[in-house]
């Protein structure tokens, strides 16, 4: 970990609050599916002079001078994501996954143009067309759902709604669906409405490049992802496809979208993605799965239902009006941090709460497996989660819980330095 020294002579006040969240990180379990812990050579990376760097444009034709480092830098990054994905292109300058989805947007289509996605109450995300993202606004959306017995993707009528629409592009990929996605189906619908098939992986890129998921190539024409959850590396975005689509979403990223890359960052993502290429990196990504299994497998014996009923990947959704009808996701999740468990309130088909308060709870393994834990810790934390909402204002329970999290965030350290100054 880094020396915070000269953060305690500047500006004593953010490191204080910076040892607090380190602290809290580590003496917590972190179950939030879209988060993950990326390795100290990551974010050594991150905290580099290369911060200092303003690097508008690409490798070989940048707009300032003094690049000969960046640029072997980015072509490092390019070239093992290439790898990593079995990708002709790849470009590894997205700040995040919502900008990465934008450049496809303005590669591919006009504004009022159809698209189609995963409607998000049913697990999609904000950038596949959802009315209060900008591509909502921008672009005629149309939503598919889950099937309403199965909560599975009903492949009939996704097909069906593309007849009808005739979507200038179609979007796979979730933020809350925990089962395994048929690029080979979708791609067969998209050919049949002229459409452009468009693959976010964001969720499982790590269990797409670890090989234990189905790969959207060459399904897809575009993939996007983020570079952190599953893939374990820095906050980011990248967007991978053939040579045929790379100037368009080159030009799309910048200049059409973003300014100057944040070379800091894709320093880290080219560290994340060497690591992801070690052979170890599979048997990460399938602890990953059996960690989500038996933690699902658990809840259910401990009465939970959950959405789809299982998983196939990191995550799963807990739908609480069964189990719990009077808790909301909101309630539930607030209890579990307080119990030193983080999850989130998510969204559940045919949800009627608000999405500020929801009647669900989504569950990810990633950053557990990271801190090391197996299937029999995750049967403890499926029973630790049970008990905690039993009663979500029971303070004796949850101070307990507390104790036994605690405990065993202690048997299974993370940055062992750090984790000796806390």
């Amino acid at each position: 970990m880094s020396d915070l020294s000269a953060i305690e002579i500047t500006d004593p006040e953010i490191k204080e609050l910076i040892c607090r969240e380190e602290a809290r990180q580590l003496s917590s379990i972190r179950l939030i599916a879209s988060e993950n812990y990326a390795s100290e050579a990551v974010m050594q990376a991150t905290g580099t002079v290369l911060t200092n760097k303003y690097s508008e444009g690409y490798a070989g034709k940048r707009y300032y001078e003094g690049q000969d480092y960046i640029d072997q830098v980015e072509t490092l990054a390019i070239e093992r994501a290439k790898t990593l994905f079995g990708a002709e292109h790849a470009n590894v300058q997205p700040y995040s996954g919502s900008p990465a989805n934008q450049a496809v947007y303005l590669a591919l289509c006009q504004p009022g143009d159809t698209i189609m996605g995963m409607s998000l109450p049913f697990g999609g995300h904000l950038t596949h067309g959802w009315k209060v993202n900008f591509s909502g606004i921008q672009y005629k959306s149309v939503q598919y759902e889950l099937n309403p017995d199965t909560h599975r993707i009903d492949l009939d009528q996704v097909r069906e709604m593309a007849l009808e629409h005739r979507p200038r592009l179609i979007w796979t990929g979730a933020s809350a669906y925990p089962r395994t996605w048929d690029f080979e189906a979708f791609a067969e619908i998209a050919a049949e409405v002229d459409a452009v098939l468009v693959a976010d992986i964001a969720h499982f890129s790590g269990l797409v490049a670890g090989g234990v998921h189905p790969h959207p190539f060459p399904h897809a024409s575009i993939v996007t992802t983020t570079t952190h959850k599953t893939l374990r590396g820095p906050r980011g975005g990248m967007v991978i496809s053939g040579l045929d689509w790379m100037k368009r979403v080159n030009s799309t990223l910048f200049p059409g979208g973003q300014g100057g890359p944040l070379m800091h960052v894709i320093a880290a993502k080219a560290v994340s993605f060497k690591e992801a290429l070690e052979p170890d990196f599979k048997s990460y990504q399938l602890q990953i799965l059996a960690n989500a299994t038996a933690l699902a497998g658990r809840l259910v014996d401990n009465g939970f239902s959950l959405v789809g009923d299982g998983t196939d990947n990191h995550l799963l959704l807990v739908d609480l009006r069964e189990s719990h009808p009077e808790l909301t996701g909101k309630e539930a999740e607030q209890a579990l941090e307080r119990a030193g468990m983080t999850v989130n309130k998510n969204t559940v088909p045919k949800e009627s709460r608000s999405p500020f308060v929801t009647s669900g709870l989504r569950i990810g393994t990633p950053a557990a497996t990271t801190r090391g834990l197996q299937e029999p810790e995750m049967h403890q934390i499926a029973d630790w989660i049970a008990s905690v909402l039993v009663d979500a204002s029971d303070e004796v329970v949850i101070a307990k819980t507390r104790a036994k999290v605690e405990t065993l965030c202690a048997s299974f350290p993370l940055y062992e330095e750090l984790a000796a100054r806390i």
